[in-house]
């Protein structure tokens, strides 16, 4: 082998054994106008309105930010997957000229495939997904938020039957924040310990959701401070 050949193959090596640094991503700083759009599914779509999480953030900003005049939009439809966000992105977020996106997705992905798995989303067209939505959203010139899926289930230490998908798909949403330097918004995190340090009585549900999935008041309050920390407040 050459000296040429060798520097070529030492290079390559080197190459290949070194990982991809990636910056940490750029903190969402609340400016004066900003536009969020929450997108996400029924959790969503129940989080604008009563005592919603989306609500909850609203009166926040309206106490604590009034000044910056920022205004909350809710992009949630029921059932929704990050196959039917693809489809929407453009007209219900795009158009509506966001500064900020909040996405909120991955229940449905999973738990529609609980009985039959053509339901629900693969991990790869989750991933590939995630990753079309953000793409729209960044070339439209907004800083995305990533949350992670909350429960399906509150019963502590992994019991509940889907745990260890979810946390498959919940990793699959952290991994692509990395990938893509998003602020991720670990709500399977923040739910896993709230409920490991509450829920004593072992119950599938009423700490902070009416039926494993869908939020009481304790839930959204408990959505609406983790993601108001990723939002720098």
């Amino acid at each position: 082998m050459t000296r040429l050949a060798t520097l070529f193959v030492s290079v390559l090596c080197l190459a290949t054994a070194v990982p991809a640094v990636h910056a940490d991503p750029t903190p969402v700083t609340l400016k004066k106008g900003d536009r969020i759009v929450f997108l996400g599914d029924s959790i969503t779509a129940g989080g604008n309105s009563g005592k919603g999480y989306i609500q909850v953030i609203r009166g926040h900003l309206a106490d604590k930010k009034k000044d910056l005049g920022i205004e909350c939009i809710g992009a949630g439809i029921s059932g929704n997957k990050v196959p039917d966000l693809q489809k929407r992105v453009d007209k219900q977020v795009i158009d509506r000229k966001p500064t900020i996106v909040v996405i909120y997705i991955g229940i449905n992905d999973v738990w529609h495939g609980e009985k039959n798995p053509k339901n629900g989303t693969s991990p790869e067209a989750f991933e590939a997904g995630l990753k079309e939505v953000i793409g729209k959203c960044t070339k439209a010139g907004a800083q995305v938020v990533l949350c992670t899926p909350s429960v399906i289930g509150e019963l502590p230490g992994g019991a509940n039957n889907l745990d260890g998908k979810l946390d498959d798909y919940a990793n699959i949403s952290r991994k692509v924040a990395k990938e893509l330097n998003l602020n991720l918004c670990d709500l399977r995190k923040a739910f896993v310990d709230h409920v490991q340090a509450n829920n004593t009585q072992k119950k599938t549900s009423g700490i902070l959701t009416t039926d494993r999935v869908h939020l009481n008041e304790a839930g959204n309050r408990l959505v609406a401070q983790t993601i108001l920390k990723s939002l720098g407040e």
